[in-house]
């Protein structure tokens, strides 16, 4: 998703720089964009006025949040779009603030289609004057841009939307696996279900991996699995277990056992056609 939302980045004029855990990755995008490719964090930021950090985990976060720091100044402003825990992104706001730079937590949604085309839901937490600062910049990501208030309250409306998420991919996978087990083409059901009132972002983009037995990473299991942990941990504040994430949990990690983690979490269908073979007492699928 980085490299998507640095072309978008570009496109808009806004990218200077770029930097990648994987060196030869940022080189490779800086050469293709025409930017700088600085060596370490620490260059990158002093070279900058606005970071766009986009990573896989809490702790991956703060690593690079102590790599940036020796770079920056006040005055500056970083952007996580990374989906971490609320705490981790008041941490990050806490450390950062020691040398006056603004922070905002901007965890996205909308899949890697969404970066690609500039489409994501972006959900900020933060002061209302560092969101108006980045408002530019998170215009060339996202198409739907909203501050829910202060540090953490983007990831915590992230973690909901994680929660849909879960509920929604189970739902169409149980569906198709229970439609291909009727006989049905599964072609034209997600053509003619995709415009009824059961269809989702999920059933029209993720339903057809489900009919080619194909699953390709967009939104990764073991990510959302991370996710979802994260869910879990914030609601066990409350004393409260939520069951779709804990049965899809359960889920993930079987598939995470069996070697599928690193596909798209369509792979559900995996585990629920399962549920009609014939070897678990079931009539044969058509």
């Amino acid at each position: 998703m980085g490299t998507h939302m640095a072309r978008n980045l570009h496109r808009a004029g806004l990218l200077a720089a770029v930097w990648n855990r994987s060196a030869e990755t940022a080189q490779t995008l800086a050469a293709e964009l025409g930017v700088k490719a600085p060596v370490t964090p620490a260059d990158l930021a002093a070279d900058v006025e606005t970071i766009v950090i986009c990573v896989s985990a809490d702790e991956d976060v703060l690593e690079v949040m102590r790599a940036l720091a020796p770079g920056l100044t006040a005055g500056r402003l970083v952007i996580d779009c990374s989906t971490v825990a609320a705490d981790t992104a008041r941490r990050s706001a806490e450390l950062l603030g020691k040398q006056g730079v603004d922070f905002l937590d901007c965890p996205v949604s909308g899949g890697v289609e969404g970066a690609r085309e500039g489409t994501l839901a972006i959900m900020a937490g933060g002061s209302s004057q560092a969101f108006e600062r980045a408002r530019p910049v998170l215009q060339a990501l996202g198409r739907t841009i909203t501050l829910f208030g202060p540090t953490g309250s983007g990831q915590a409306a992230k973690a909901t939307n994680q929660i849909m998420c879960a509920g929604i991919i189970e739902a169409v996978s149980e569906a198709m696996a229970f439609a291909r087990a009727q006989g049905l083409p599964l072609e034209k059901l997600i053509d003619t279900l995709g415009k009824g009132a059961g269809s989702s972002w999920y059933f029209v983009h993720r339903a057809p991996n489900m009919a080619r037995g194909s699953y390709p990473a967009g939104f990764r299991v073991r990510l959302h699995a991370k996710d979802l942990a994260i869910c879990r941990d914030m609601a066990a504040r409350f004393g409260v277990a939520l069951p779709v994430v804990e049965r899809m949990l359960s889920e993930y990690a079987e598939l995470i056992a069996r070697g599928y983690g690193d596909e798209d979490i369509s792979a559900t269908f995996r585990l629920k056609a399962e549920l009609f073979q014939p070897s678990r007492g079931h009539a044969p699928s058509a």
